[in-house]
C-alpha cells in the first residue's frame, strides 16, 4: 500500500454565514411556544468513536477504522421565556415531532426529535430570566416507523 500523500486545500464552494443572528428553532408540535431564542447551538454530526483494530501483528502503530453510522448531536438553546411556557413544555416534552432550525441566511435544517430538557437559570435583579432547552434528534420517523435523517434546505447562492 502507498504512503499517504498531501492534498492541497482548495477554495470552498458556497457562502459562509456572516452572522449567527437570527437563528431560530421551530417545534412542529407548537410553532409559537413561548420562548425567545438568545443563543442557538444547531445540531452537529458525529461519526462516533474509532473502532480499534490493533492486533499482535502491529509493529509500531495502533490502528483504527471509522464507524459506519452517524449521530445527529443535540441542539441546545438559551432563551427568554413567559412563565406560561411550563404548560407548553409539558405538552411537548418527550413528544416526537419535526424540529426546524432556521439559519440566519434563511436555510433550514429539519429533523425528527423531541424536547428533552427545560432548565431555568438564576433569577437576578436587573437581568431577564433565561432558560436552557435541549432538543434530542431521533433520526426516526415515528409516523412511518422508519429511520429518517435530517433534511437541509439551502437558500439560493449557498
Amino acid at each position: 500500500m502507498a504512503d499517504p500523500s498531501p492534498t492541497a486545500r482548495t477554495t470552498p464552494g458556497g457562502i459562509n454565514l456572516q452572522d449567527g443572528y437570527s437563528t431560530k428553532i421551530t417545534l412542529a408540535a407548537d410553532s409559537d411556544i413561548s420562548f425567545w431564542e438568545k443563543t442557538v447551538t444547531p445540531p452537529g454530526i458525529d461519526g462516533g468513536d474509532a473502532i480499534e483494530q490493533t492486533t499482535m501483528h502491529n509493529t509500531t502503530w495502533r490502528t483504527f477504522r471509522p464507524r459506519s453510522l452517524a449521530t445527529l448531536t443535540e441542539c441546545v438553546l438559551t432563551a427568554l421565556y413567559d412563565p406560561d411556557v411550563y404548560d407548553e413544555i409539558l405538552a411537548v416534552l418527550n413528544k416526537e415531532t419535526t424540529i426546524t432550525v432556521t439559519f440566519s441566511d434563511g436555510s433550514t435544517l429539519a429533523f425528527f426529535g423531541y424536547l428533552r430538557l427545560f432548565e431555568l437559570g438564576d433569577h437576578v435583579e436587573g437581568d431577564p430570566p433565561e432558560c436552557t432547552i435541549t432538543i434530542q434528534p431521533t433520526n426516526y420517523d415515528a409516523t412511518n416507523d422508519v429511520e429518517a435523517g435530517p433534511v437541509m434546505d439551502e437558500v439560493a447562492g449557498t
